[in-house]
């Protein structure tokens, strides 16, 4: 690759990175702030997950294969992929989940804010490409 490709990439890369983030923002403040909600009322942290993820999940697909990613690919193949990248953020998240607060005894809300940040990482790669790569 020259330098003008790698700048290109870099560039895009870092604006994809910017919308991501800005959708994940908005999803994830609504989204943690149920959370605290939930697991105040009585539920489970990996209860109130359960419930919260596929919302949660919904609000990102629109938001990052338009504004993040804009896919011009199918809606059904990215559909699959995107479920099966987000069944793997959900499994990470309990595991985290599970790993701190059970066996760590750390409190689930400082566990779970950092859940967020550790799957969005993993999630914003695995979008780029694997769910919406425009290839």
């Amino acid at each position: 690759m020259t330098l003008a490709k790698n700048l290109n990439y870099l560039n895009k890369l870092s604006t994809q990175a910017s919308k991501y983030g800005l959708v994940g923002i908005i999803g994830n403040l609504i989204g943690y702030c149920t959370y605290i909600l939930f697991t105040f009322l009585g539920l489970t942290p990996v209860l109130a997950i359960t419930l919260l993820y596929p919302v949660g999940a919904i609000f990102g697909y629109y938001g990052n294969k338009e504004y993040t990613f804009s896919y011009k690919g199918k809606v059904s193949s990215s559909s699959i992929r995107y479920i099966i990248a987000h069944f793997g953020g959900y499994l990470m998240n309990i595991s985290l989940l599970h790993i701190f607060v059970s066996q760590f005894n750390l409190p689930h809300q400082l566990v779970q804010a950092a859940a967020i940040f550790i799957v969005a990482i993993y999630l914003f790669f695995t979008l780029k490409m694997f769910v919406f790569s425009n290839k």
